[in-house]
C-alpha cells in the first residue's frame, strides 16, 4: 500500500474510492503511528483501537472520508456509551459515558471518519496551552519542551506530527486557531451556527464557541467543513449558506480583493514579539502577488479594554453553569474547588454571584462592540470601510516553554493568558469566520501562525485566499522534530 503518513484526509480517502487501500489499512497504519509517536507527545489519552478496527472493516457510511482516521477532541462532541472528560479528574475518574451522540459525532461519522480516541485538552478548554492538572501535558512536536497551544492542543500536536491527517478541534477564544499557529498546521474557525452544538447545546459562551477541525491542508479545512455544516432541527439560529461546496473555493480566483494588514501594536498589556510582525508583512507581500490591493488597517475596537472584561464575565456565567449541570445530571455530588484547577474554581466564584442583569449588561455591551468592529467589513455605501479581509498574527508569541502560563502563580497566570492572544478571541464575539496558516517559522524552528479574517459567513473567501497562499508559500514539506 502506498505510504499514507503524509497524505491529507482528501487523498487517503481517495484511495479508498480507487481501491488502493481499504479502511482497515488505513486504520490500522494510524494506529502504529500512535502506539510509536504519542508517548513521546501525549496529544492522544484515550484510544478506542479495537473498536475502531472494527469499525472499519464493517459497513461503513459512503461519505466523502470514507475509511479515513480521526481524533476527536476531549471536550465536546459526544459519542454515545464513550468518555468525554473535558480535561477534569472528576468526570474521569467517574468514567461516566454520554448516552447519545452529538449532532457533530453523527455527522462526522457520516461522512465516513473512523475516529480513534480522544485529544489531550486543558481543563474545560479556558486556557491557551494544554497543561492539564488532570493529565499530562501535550508536547509540541516541534519542539517537547514547548507549549501546544490550547485548547485543541492534542488535536493541533497528532495532526502535525503525522499521526491522523484530520482532528476534531473546537474554538471558543482562539482554540482553533491558536495550537494551529503553534504546532504548524491549517486551523480554520467557521462563522458562528456553521456547525451545530446540539442536540444537548444550543449555543455556549454567549455564542462564542464553534467546533471545527485541524488539518494540514486548506482543502481538507475546506471539505472538512463540506461534511460537518449541516443545520440540524431546533438549532437556536444558523449560519448564512454557501454558494456552492467550499471545496470548489479551492483554486478558484481569488480576485482583487481589499486587505487590511493590521501592523498597529496591541498595546502594553501584550505581548509583540518581532517574528509575529515579520509573518504578518510577508503575508502582505505575498497576498500582494497574488493580486490582491494590501494596505494598514484595524477594526474600530480591536483592542478595547472593556472587550476582555465583558466576555470572560459570560465565560464565567458559563462556566458556573456547566458545572452545576454536571453535578445534578453526570455526578450527582458537589464539585469542590479543590477538584478545580484554580481558574476554573474563580470562573465559577464569579459566574455564582453574577446578576441576570450583570450578565444582560455584559451582552449588550459585545453586541455594541460587534457593529463597531463589523463596519471594518461592512461596503463603504452602508458607512462601512469596505475590506474583504484583515490579516493579523494568530497570536502574540511563538509558543512558549511548558509551564510559562503557570509558572507565577494563578493571578499572572490569567494575565499571561491575556498577554498572549490579543487577536483572536475578538472573532469568537464577532462571529466571523477565521483561518490560521502556517506561514512562518522562526529561526529555533517553531512555527507562527498568520490569521486572516474575513465578513460574517464568508468562507469562501478564507478558502481561496488560504488556498492561493498555500500554494505561493506552500508548507507540506515541513516536518517537526518528532514525527511519525
Amino acid at each position: 500500500m502506498t505510504q499514507t503518513t503524509w497524505m491529507d484526509a482528501t487523498a487517503q480517502a481517495e484511495l479508498v474510492r480507487t481501491g488502493q487501500a481499504s479502511p482497515a489499512e488505513l486504520v490500522d497504519d494510524a494506529i502504529e503511528r500512535i502506539e510509536r509517536v504519542n508517548p513521546q507527545l501525549h496529544a492522544v489519552l484515550r484510544d478506542r483501537f479495537d473498536a475502531a478496527r472494527a469499525d472499519a472493516r464493517g459497513e461503513l457510511p459512503a461519505g466523502p472520508f470514507r475509511g479515513v482516521p480521526m481524533l476527536l477532541k476531549d471536550l465536546g462532541c459526544h459519542v454515545a456509551g464513550d468518555e468525554t472528560n473535558y480535561g477534569t479528574s472528576f468526570l474521569r475518574d467517574a468514567g461516566y459515558r454520554w448516552p447519545t451522540d452529538s449532532y457533530l459525532a453523527r455527522q462526522f461519522r457520516a461522512a465516513g471518519f473512523v475516529h480513534l480516541g480522544r485529544t489531550n485538552v486543558p481543563e474545560f478548554g479556558t486556557t491557551i496551552t494544554t497543561e492539564p492538572v488532570a493529565n499530562p501535558p501535550a508536547r509540541n512536536p516541534w519542539n517537547p519542551e514547548h507549549s501546544t497551544g490550547g485548547s485543541s492542543g492534542g488535536s493541533a500536536a497528532a495532526v502535525a506530527a503525522g499521526l491522523v491527517p484530520v482532528a476534531h478541534a473546537g474554538d471558543g477564544g482562539g482554540s482553533i486557531r491558536i495550537p494551529a499557529s503553534e504546532c504548524g498546521v491549517v486551523g480554520l474557525k467557521p462563522t458562528r451556527a456553521r456547525v451545530s452544538h446540539g442536540p444537548d447545546v444550543g449555543e455556549s459562551w454567549a455564542g462564542a464557541t464553534i467546533d471545527g477541525a485541524i488539518t494540514r491542508t486548506v482543502r481538507d479545512a475546506a471539505a472538512v467543513l463540506d461534511a460537518i455544516s449541516t443545520p440540524m432541527p431546533g438549532d437556536p439560529y444558523v449560519a448564512p449558506p454557501f454558494a456552492r461546496p467550499l471545496a470548489d473555493e479551492v483554486g478558484a480566483p481569488v480576485g482583487r480583493l481589499r486587505v487590511g494588514l493590521l501592523e498597529a501594536t496591541p498595546g502594553e498589556r501584550y505581548l509583540d514579539h518581532p517574528d509575529c510582525g515579520a509573518a504578518v508583512a510577508a503575508a502582505g507581500r505575498l497576498l500582494e502577488q497574488i493580486g490582491c490591493t494590501v494596505e494598514t488597517g484595524m477594526p474600530d475596537g480591536m483592542f478595547d479594554e472593556g472587550f476582555s472584561r465583558f466576555f470572560a464575565a459570560t465565560i464565567a456565567a458559563d462556566t458556573a453553569l456547566t458545572l452545576s449541570l454536571l453535578e445534578r445530571s453526570v455526578l450527582g455530588r458537589e464539585v469542590a474547588d479543590e477538584e478545580l484547577e484554580p481558574r476554573n474554581a474563580r470562573y465559577r466564584a464569579v459566574g455564582r454571584t453574577m446578576t441576570a442583569a450583570d450578565y444582560l449588561g455584559a451582552r449588550a455591551y459585545l453586541g455594541g462592540w460587534v457593529r463597531r468592529m463589523a463596519a471594518f467589513w461592512a461596503p463603504q455605501e452602508l458607512g462601512g470601510q469596505g475590506f474583504d479581509l484583515l490579516v493579523t498574527p494568530t497570536v502574540a508569541t511563538p509558543p512558549p516553554e511548558l509551564g510559562w502560563f503557570g509558572a507565577a502563580g494563578p493571578e499572572e497566570e490569567g494575565r499571561r493568558i491575556g498577554s498572549f492572544m490579543p487577536y483572536t478571541a475578538q472573532f469568537n464575539v464577532t462571529g466571523q469566520p477565521a483561518i490560521s496558516l502556517p506561514l512562518h517559522w522562526t529561526e529555533e524552528g517553531l512555527p507562527v501562525g498568520v490569521q486572516l479574517v474575513a465578513a460574517f459567513g464568508r468562507e469562501d473567501v478564507l478558502v481561496r485566499v488560504a488556498a492561493a497562499l498555500e500554494e505561493a508559500a506552500p508548507w507540506a514539506d515541513r516536518r517537526p522534530a518528532v514525527h511519525a
